[in-house]
């Protein structure tokens, strides 16, 4: 074990992540090279919201609501969601940027891009250790990867990582990831 005067080793991402996806090639979309205007090409609707709740009629004629306009429900967000990793960031002060966070529709989401992006389908495993959060073992099988167990120690009633366990359970098989 390192003591405190050893400075702790950085994480490469690149040691982790499959090779195939690190060589793709960035998505972009005409939201990152365009602010204003219609676009499009991303099936955005040149008439505004659709929905029959954001129309109001007066005097014989329809319109979109204000509020509705003012909600842009016929235009794509932003793919990178630059406001709301802004907001996280002035929770978080300790986060060195927007490129450090990462936002997902919930933790299945989270959970499934990373086995998608660090496991080969196939051959690689992940280690639970349950009891634990049931979605590990879906996100595996629907991604053909292996799933790896380590109980907690729950003697007393204590629910704690085993870590020397998970430590040999990782030390004895590389295709954990």
């Amino acid at each position: 074990m390192p003591d405190s005067s050893t400075p702790a080793a950085s994480f490469d991402i690149t040691r982790v992540v499959r090779p195939n996806i690190l060589r793709l090639e960035p998505y972009r979309c005409a939201r990152d090279d365009f602010s204003s205007g219609l676009l499009l090409d991303a099936n955005e609707n040149s008439y505004g919201p659709a929905y029959q709740a954001c129309v109001e009629q007066e005097g014989g004629q329809m319109h979109v609501s204000p509020q509705a306009d003012r909600l842009q429900l016929h235009r794509y967000p932003d793919p990178q969601g630059l406001r709301v990793k802004q907001r996280v960031l002035a929770l978080r002060p300790g986060v060195d940027g927007v490129d450090n966070v990462f936002l997902g529709v919930g933790s299945d989401e989270i959970i499934d891009l990373v086995v998608r992006i660090t496991c080969q389908p196939g051959r690689d495993k992940i280690l639970i250790t349950p009891p634990t959060y049931g979605m590990y073992r879906v996100v595996a099988s629907i991604n053909d990867v292996g799933v790896a167990k380590v109980p907690l120690l729950v003697d007393g009633g204590a629910f704690q990582l085993d870590v020397d366990g998970v430590i040999a359970a990782a030390a004895a098989d590389p295709t954990i990831k």
